[in-house]
Formats: C-alpha cells, sequence, structure tokens
C-alpha cells in the first residue's frame, strides 16, 4: 500500500490516464497510490490532493473521491463518525444528568451514587460521583473527540487556524483543568471553587465532542450523496457491446470497443457508446439525454449516444466517440467538478474562524498576564483563574450550534412542506436566487403525452376516430400510442382486430379494420399513401404553433380525421410560475424540444426567457453563463440530462417524480414534482437565514459581554471574578437560547 500523500497542486500530467479518461489538467490531481488508481480532494480546497483518505490540512474537512468508482463503497469516515457518536450520546446522557439532575430529578443523584458506593474504599480524594464522571467522560473526549482534538492540533500546527481549532481548544481546555482538578484538588485556589464543591467540567467537553459529531455525521451523510448521483450516471452505461467482426458477431468489454468498430444494437439494449447508423431503423428513447419523453427515429446516418435504450428496431452502428469522449462520460465529470465547487462564504467562515480563535488566545493570555503582575494575591492563582474562565466561556459551542441548529430545524420544516433541502449552503443560497432556469418535460409539464383534441372531417365518422385509431396503436409501446390508447379506454370507444398489420418507422401504421384500409401516421405517411391533408393543413399548423404532434387518419385512403396529442403543462404550474414573477425572480427555460413546442409552453406560461433543442452541455454551459453575468441561478428539472446543470448551478432542484440521478445531483428534491416548493423553498430559506443571523448576534454578543467579563473587566469596580464554574454555566445558557430561538423556525409560514 502506498503512504498517503496529502499536497497542494502539481503537475498534473502524470496522472493516471485509466482513471481519469484522459480529464484536463485541472480534473485530477498528479499523484496516485498505484495500487488503488484513487485520488482524494478537499470540497473547500480543490487544490489539495492526496493518495489516500485523511483530512484537509487547511480546514480539517474529510478528503473524498475526484471521481468515485461506479459502484458503492463503505464510507469509512462516516461509519467511524457515526459509531463514535452513538458511544458518546450514550455516555454523555447519563453525565448530564449528574451534573444537571437535579433540575429535573426528585432526587439528588450525586448523593445516591456516594451512598452506594460509601461502603468501597477508594484512593482519590474526589467522591465516587466525581470519579463516575470522569470515567464517564474520558471515552468520549480521547476516543470520540480523538479526530477533532488531532485536527485541532493540526491546525496550530500548520497556522490555518478553523472550526476545528476552536473545539479542539474549548473540549481540551474543559477536560485537562476538570482532570487536575480531580487529581489534584488541593492546588486548586478557592478562587476555582463554588463553596466546597470540586470544579468539574467533564460534562461540558464530553457535550461538546458528542454534539461536533452529530453535525459530521450529518455533513457526511449529505455529501456522499453527490458521489450517489455519480455512481447511478455510470450505472447507465452497458457493461458489453456486440462487436462485428471477421468472424461474426462477439459480445466484448465496453472498455474493449475503439473508435470506427462496427457495433449491432439489439431491441431493448443500450446503445454502448456514441456514434452513427450505418444499417437499419429503429426509435430510441433519449429522454436521459433530450428529457423529450417522445422517442427519436433513427435511420442509417442518424447520430446515436451511449447509453440511451434502444426499443424495436435492430440496427448496425459505428462507433466515433468512446471511454472519457462520450457524452455520459462527459456529464459524469460535470457532476463531479460542479459538486466539488464551494460558495465563497465558506472561505470567509474560515477566515471569521481563524481571527475569533486568535482573538480569544490573545484576550486570554493578555488576561493571565495582567492579573499575574497586577492581580491581588494570589495573583498566579487568579490569573490561571481567568485564563481559563476565558477559555471556557469562549468554547465555540454556541457559535457552532448557531448555525446547524437553525439547518436541521428549517430542514424539517422544509420536509413537511414537500421541500427537501440537502444542505445548509443550498438553504443559504435559495433566499439569494434572482433566477430559476427551468426544464419542460417533467417539470413544467406532466412528462406524459396526453390527447389534447380530436377532429372528424365528417362528422358521422367522428366517433370511430379514437376507435380505429386506438385498433391500430393497440401493439405498440410508442407513448403516443398508449396516449391514444388510453384515450379511447377512457372514452369507452370500441376497438377492433386489425389485419395485415404494418409498422412504418418514423411515419406511423396501417392495417386493415372490418374490412376497410385504415392507417394513422404523420404528414410524410399521408403523402406515400397520395392522402390529401390540405384541407385542414391551417388546423393542424395551429395545433403544432400550440405545442402538439399531429396523427393523420385515412380510412379507405380519404383523410378521416387527426387527432392532437401534446404533455400537457401541469395544472400548478402556471401559479407556481407567478409566484416565482411576483418576488422578482426571472424564470428561464431550457429544452431539448423543438423550438415551436418550447415557444408555444413558454408564451402561455409567460416566461422570461426559452431556449430550445439544448444538450446538456448546453444546459450546463447557459447556468455558468448566467453565473458569469452576475446571477444568482436556481435550476429544476427532473432527468438525467439535467444532472450537470443540476450540480453547476447555485442551487439545484429536483423533481421527486424525476430520476434518481437528478436527485442526487441536486440539492434540493420537490417531493410531489410540484413547482410551487421552489417559491415555498424561498420563503423557508429567508426565514432560516433570519434566524440564524438572530442566532450568531446571539452567540457574538455573549462573547462580546462574556469573555470581558471572564478576563475580570468588572473586579476593579465591583470586585466580581468571574469562575470557571459560572463561565461553564453562561456557556450552556447561551447554546440553550440559541436552541430555543431555532425552535421557533417550526411554526414559520411558507
Amino acid at each position: 500500500m502506498a503512504s498517503s500523500h496529502t499536497h497542494v497542486h502539481g503537475d498534473p500530467q502524470r496522472a493516471n490516464e485509466s482513471l481519469a479518461h484522459k480529464h484536463s489538467a485541472t480534473d485530477v490531481a498528479d499523484v496516485l497510490a498505484p495500487d488503488t488508481g484513487v485520488i482524494y480532494t478537499c470540497p473547500m480546497h480543490p487544490q489539495i490532493r492526496a493518495s489516500a483518505p485523511g483530512s484537509c490540512p487547511i480546514c480539517g474537512m474529510t478528503l473524498e473521491p475526484v471521481l468515485p468508482a461506479g459502484t458503492q463503497v463503505r464510507n469509512i469516515e462516516l461509519e467511524s463518525m457515526t459509531r463514535r457518536f452513538w458511544v458518546g450520546l450514550v455516555l454523555s446522557v447519563p453525565l448530564l444528568m449528574m451534573t444537571m439532575g437535579e433540575m429535573i430529578l426528585p432526587f439528588d443523584i450525586n448523593s445516591a451514587i456516594d451512598g452506594l458506593f460509601s461502603g468501597v474504599p477508594h484512593w482519590m480524594r474526589a467522591s465516587w460521583s466525581q470519579c463516575l464522571q470522569a470515567l464517564l467522560a474520558t471515552p468520549v473526549v480521547l476516543w470520540g473527540g480523538w479526530p477533532f482534538l488531532a485536527r485541532g492540533w493540526t491546525s496550530f500546527a500548520t497556522r490555518q487556524l478553523n472550526m476545528f481549532s476552536l473545539i479542539g481548544l474549548g473540549v481540551a481546555a474543559a477536560y485537562v483543568f476538570s482532570v487536575f482538578a480531580l487529581f489534584f484538588p488541593d492546588a486548586l485556589p478557592q478562587a476555582f471553587r463554588h463553596g466546597h464543591e470540586l470544579p468539574l467540567y467533564f460534562e461540558a467537553a464530553a457535550v461538546i465532542v458528542t454534539l461536533v459529531l452529530l453535525g459530521q455525521v450529518l455533513e457526511l451523510r449529505a455529501r456522499s450523496r453527490t458521489s450517489s448521483a455519480i455512481r447511478d450516471l455510470l450505472k447507465l452505461a452497458p457493461h458489453t457491446a456486440v462487436r462485428i467482426g471477421s468472424d461474426g458477431e462477439e459480445t466484448v468489454p465496453l472498455e474493449a470497443v475503439i473508435v470506427g468498430d462496427i457495433l449491432r444494437v439489439k431491441p431493448g439494449s443500450k446503445i454502448p457508446v456514441d456514434g452513427e447508423v450505418t444499417d437499419g431503423r429503429s426509435s430510441v428513447d433519449e429522454s436521459m439525454i433530450t428529457g423529450e419523453s417522445i422517442p427519436s427515429e433513427k435511420v442509417a446516418g442518424s447520430k446515436v449516444t451511449g447509453a440511451t435504450v434502444n426499443q424495436t428496431g435492430t440496427f448496425l452502428m459505428r462507433a466515433e466517440k468512446v471511454g472519457s469522449d462520450t457524452l455520459l462520460a462527459r456529464i459524469v465529470q460535470m457532476v463531479a467538478d460542479a459538486g466539488r465547487s464551494r460558495a465563497p462564504i465558506q472561505k470567509l467562515a474560515d477566515q471569521v474562524s481563524g481571527w475569533f480563535v486568535l482573538a480569544v488566545i490573545g484576550i486570554a493570555v493578555v488576561a493571565f498576564l495582567v492579573w499575574a503582575v497586577a492581580g491581588p494575591a494570589p495573583a498566579l492563582a487568579n490569573a490561571l483563574v481567568v485564563a481559563i474562565s476565558v477559555l471556557i466561556i469562549a468554547c465555540p459551542c454556541a457559535l457552532g450550534l448557531a448555525t446547524p441548529v437553525s439547518v436541521i430545524v428549517g430542514v424539517g420544516r422544509g420536509a413537511q412542506e414537500g421541500v427537501l433541502i440537502k444542505d445548509a449552503e443550498a438553504l443559504e443560497m435559495m433566499e439569494k436566487v434572482d433566477t430559476v432556469v427551468v426544464d419542460k418535460t417533467g417539470t413544467l409539464t406532466e412528462g406524459r403525452p396526453r390527447v389534447q383534441k380530436v377532429v372528424a372531417v365528417k362528422p358521422a365518422q367522428e366517433s370511430q376516430i379514437p376507435g380505429y385509431a386506438a385498433s391500430l396503436e393497440g401493439a405498440s409501446e410508442h407513448p403516443l400510442a398508449q396516449a391514444i390508447t388510453t384515450f379511447a379506454k377512457e372514452a369507452g370507444a370500441a376497438t377492433s382486430h386489425v389485419d395485415t398489420f404494418d409498422s412504418v418507422p418514423g411515419k406511423g401504421v396501417t392495417g386493415k379494420i372490418d374490412g376497410h384500409a385504415a392507417s394513422l401516421g404523420n404528414a410524410r405517411l399521408m403523402a406515400d399513401l397520395s392522402v390529401d391533408c390540405r384541407s385542414v393543413e391551417h388546423d393542424t399548423d395551429r395545433l403544432r404553433e400550440a405545442g402538439q404532434t399531429v396523427m393523420y387518419l385515412a380510412i379507405d385512403g380519404e383523410l378521416a380525421g387527426y387527432i392532437g396529442v401534446a404533455d400537457p403543462v401541469k395544472g400548478t404550474t402556471p401559479e407556481a410560475v407567478r409566484q416565482l414573477k411576483a418576488t422578482g425572480v426571472r424564470v428561464v427555460m431550457l429544452t431539448g424540444d423543438n423550438e415551436v413546442t418550447a415557444r408555444a409552453v413558454a408564451a402561455s406560461l409567460a416566461l422570461d426567457d426559452v431556449k430550445a433543442g439544448v444538450l446538456p452541455e448546453d444546459k450546463y454551459r447557459h447556468v455558468q453563463e448566467l453565473q458569469k453575468s452576475g446571477r444568482i441561478v436556481a435550476m429544476a428539472g427532473d432527468g438525467v440530462n439535467d444532472a450537470p446543470a443540476l450540480a453547476q448551478a447555485n442551487v439545484g432542484i429536483a423533481m421527486g417524480t424525476g430520476t434518481d440521478v437528478a436527485m442526487n445531483s441536486a440539492r434540493v428534491v420537490l417531493v410531489k414534482g410540484d413547482l410551487r416548493g421552489i417559491a415555498r423553498a424561498r420563503s423557508l430559506s429567508m426565514a432560516t437565514m433570519k434566524n440564524i443571523r438572530q442566532n450568531l448576534f446571539f452567540a457574538f454578543a455573549y462573547n462580546a459581554i462574556g469573555i470581558p467579563i471572564a478576563a475580570g473587566v468588572l473586579y476593579p469596580w465591583l470586585g466580581i471574578l468571574l469562575s470557571p464554574i459560572v463561565a461553564s454555566g453562561a456557556m450552556a445558557l447561551s447554546s440553550v437560547s440559541v436552541i430555543g430561538n431555532a425552535l421557533r423556525l417550526r411554526g414559520v409560514r411558507t
């Protein structure tokens, strides 16, 4: 096993191409472990690269793979933090009961413990209950909190102060002081004591560690979803391909396919790579790329995309793009790159935390020196009391809780409204969103074509049209056919047996019904059969302009009527668009659908802009362009084709009715696929961010007031010297105030 190697950027040309699939220089690291071929990076500091799991030397965050494997692997860091959290929780609860039990229990639990072991001698001068506190807290701090203590130490060693610096300093101060007090009680001056009680802060150290462990578990679970999205994308690619060689057909691994190979694609199978049809014809479900629910007809010369699904026909294709050059591979890389990007506010938080730690340490040192030189007797003991009080009262518990508690409550409130928010940054960014980019199919529309209009040329034939059309389409699985058969069934139309049935790819179907020659299809089929459609041309053009697909029905060589099929707009979409625009949000539609249909939908909803016929790269780039122009972008979509744009957007929003890939790539999921959830998410974001600002004010105000008092600024006038016990109580009170304020979010109206 190669040793872990962490560094800051290097020569990317040495990257392992088999893993990176020939990614660009900014995609991979220059040092790989030869036995694993996996490189790790920091989500907040992408310049950090390592050949083994570990922690970022700058911020202390857990490193994660640059490009996850295609299969689920154990998240050792998550398992470790989860195990440490549960152990910490089990041990911290009785510890809290012992230190705060008199507030909630009708008896003194410490006296009960001391009475229970009164006949058992021990060499310590402390009571049995105090010894038990040390026994409960020690594994929580030294084992459960070891990662934070180690990261805190590293932050000081590398001079990259961060939140772990505060956590490590606060926990170490509380625990080391308590251990010293337990073993050397006589060495403590009376100023340390509250009456005759021995000052111990084991519960503070243990509870801080347990709360931080809980935050780490929640963060690691949220971050693992990005890897899950990439794994879902990788699973879309088939594992094998059927190659035509000099010896006939052979099934080969996908990795063995090279540019120029002739491949056979069978009905129902996935297209292995990007290429061009050389022989045969079929319809291909390209919804994962275009988002369009209606399959695309493919003939010789047509382009096909890897991982899309062939339907009924068989064809031969020439491989043109393989490996990392395929569209699916590019989508995977886009999701990985966008998923690793982070908002600048996180770097600002690091800087603030670093200055806060320096300020606290500086105040503690200055206070110690002042009291040691000019303080009343015993000067040194009082100086130590003051320094420890400053460190304990400045413990980052309240500051650390200010954001996550509000986020947890806010996310829970959103879940009640059918809005699943995956991380704190998404919740923060929703407040700032000024542009919402939406996909059409499955997002604005239902994603299921329906018959919108049935028109008969001769009124006497009106009742025949649904039955004839459904009879011809009865055996087809095409979405348009299913829309017609569903409509006929709901209308109670009678269907008949079809003789001499024939399917004309890309045009329609023909057959005989009750002795009559019948055909159903597009204008090209009617032209082939010499059926005159000019009499309805004006009306059918209007249907197309309204976003409908028109199919003609001919009986015995004469036009009998036509059927308009469309993917209807969701009933809640118009209200959702109105709500967003009323708050000043710009709504833009990007779709792989045709220009006429897209503009018809956009006009009906009064959208601000529309781009039609766009591919996944186009959506991704358009989101980037909006961001470069200063826009804060939320992207809403439901398909695989939306995944790169969802990941790139400041906030990706997926429909709960869409694909797993879209939901894993997005940071917000609308469970019911209702776009009104975006307006709810913004309202919730504004309420939560207001709550967080209040909490941060409480936390900083508490420190601004508490630290000077702990440093002894009131002593010359009022004779007040804050003991570590009172400092610990003040710390707990600040945490309670922050939690209580956050709980108000449960009643917020969205």
